[in-house]
């Protein structure tokens, strides 16, 4: 079952910002400056328990899926995946978290959330090499480009997509070409800060 909890609560609740809605996560108008405890009555009053390590693992797994918006059953085919491969498992997780199509969409700008970014897979408006894939979990390669189609730009909310791409911070492995509306998967993926530990979620499903 997908998590129902609003988003805000999420974060809250994770006692962290998981930037799940974008600007409001980044401004003076996001809940957990204001509340900083766990959501429900007793949030406020509420005593912080010790966790076990069973907890704690369970913890980062419950955060990751909440920041890429997974489900269980997607999540663990994930980290079944990873763990088949020969290396660095929790590095080969957040190299497939990361190569999703609708992570890379939020992370060239295009959209303020993954949300909204799985949104603008699903309804057709993002091109791969030029062909239009409306599956939010494509998973992009090396030297694919991910691009918005030219009849796009006209929608209302594209407008001035050019300027807003020119100030993002994209990661190094994305290189984003702002008067072209694209970006260019120039290498592997790699997270160099992340809220979870990769280690903790592959420990949890090898219990």
């Amino acid at each position: 079952m997908p998590n129902l909890d609003r988003q805000c609560s999420q974060c809250r609740r994770a006692k962290e910002k998981l930037f799940l809605k974008g600007d409001k996560c980044a401004g003076p108008k996001c809940p957990l400056l204001k509340r900083n405890y766990a959501p429900g009555q007793h949030g406020p009053t509420s005593k912080m328990r010790k966790l076990s390590g069973y907890g704690k693992q369970l913890k980062e797994k419950q955060e990751a899926k909440r920041i890429y918006g997974l489900r269980e059953r997607q999540f663990a085919n994930y980290v079944a995946e990873a763990s088949s491969k020969t290396g660095d498992t929790g590095k080969f997780l957040l190299q497939y978290l990361e190569s999703r199509l609708d992570n890379v969409v939020f992370r060239m700008g295009l959209a303020k959330s993954r949300a909204l970014a799985r949104q603008l897979v699903n309804h057709g408006h993002i091109t791969v090499n030029g062909k239009k894939v409306d599956i939010p979990s494509y998973r992009v390669r090396v030297g694919e480009v991910v691009a918005l189609p030219s009849k796009a730009t006209k929608k209302k909310y594209f407008e001035n997509m050019t300027e807003t791409l020119s100030k993002v911070e994209a990661p190094s492995w994305l290189g984003v070409d702002a008067k072209a509306v694209s970006a260019k998967i120039l290498n592997t993926p790699s997270v160099g800060s992340i809220p979870f530990s990769a280690k903790a979620i592959i420990e949890f499903y090898s219990r």
